[in-house]
């Protein structure tokens, strides 16, 4: 196997054998210590041709594996029937597929974190720009018994549910939610204000209370309360 490895192509001694292991497609579960040892040494030999400094922690790895080596060319010590013979590589194995493991969570949480990139979210704003004075709100509600009712809701679903923290990769906007609402209330003309709250997430709840805002601010629903303490209903303008 021909060797042209830099040593900053990998991140530890661990990610080179790892990779090593995978060019030669040996099985991880059966590793040809002897064949993979001669592989790691060459590339350290390599290495010091090229006056590149090694570190430490390969050299290491380095005597690890002449050890295993050294242990498996040694002849079997006889053992009794009830007892399994120790194989020398099993602890480098569970080591390397730790390892293996561990690569695999850091890509995935490293592709989350470049979509994540992708997504633009716009700063808190100040509720009150979702409400002029010709808003469509009914009777003697205003968005702060709005904002009050809303709060005590919640207070009411956290004692059954908590929030929901977990992140999802749909994202919930404003726009999306008014759309939803808009498509609700062609079919219902009229709906509950805590109804339009079907999913118990911060995300759908942030934009589901905003999206209504907007649609109050943009004379596209009325909200309304006949008396205190009755239902706040959301429906469509005519």
């Amino acid at each position: 196997m021909e060797l042209d490895l830099k040593i900053n192509e990998f991140e530890g001694p661990l990610d080179l054998l790892l990779h090593l292991i995978k060019e030669s497609k040996m099985d991880i579960f059966d590793i040809k210590i002897e064949e993979i040892t001669e592989q790691y040494l060459k590339y350290i030999e390599q290495q010091e041709k090229m006056n590149l400094e090694i570190d430490s922690e390969y050299l290491v790895l380095a005597s690890e594996l002449i050890e295993i080596k050294s242990k498996m060319l040694l002849p079997n010590e006889k053992i009794e029937d009830d007892e399994i013979e120790e194989d020398p590589r099993e602890e480098l194995i569970n080591r390397l597929l730790e390892y293996e493991s561990y690569k695999e969570i850091t890509k995935t949480l490293k592709e989350k974190e470049e979509l994540r990139h992708e997504i633009y979210t716009k700063a808190p704003s100040n509720i009150q720009d979702y409400i002029e004075e010709n808003t469509e709100i009914k009777s003697d509600i205003t968005l702060d018994d709005l904002v009050d009712a809303f709060q005590k809701f919640l207070e009411r679903k956290k004692e059954n549910r908590p929030l929901s923290t977990k992140v999802t990769e749909k994202e919930i906007t404003v726009s999306s939610r008014r759309h939803d609402i808009s498509l609700i209330l062609k079919r219902k003309k009229k709906i509950s204000f805590f109804d339009l709250f079907t999913v118990f997430t911060k995300e759908y709840i942030v934009a589901t209370f905003l999206a209504v805002l907007e649609m109050a601010k943009n004379k596209e629903l009325i909200i309304t309360q006949n008396e205190a303490f009755d239902d706040i209903t959301c429906e469509v303008r005519e």
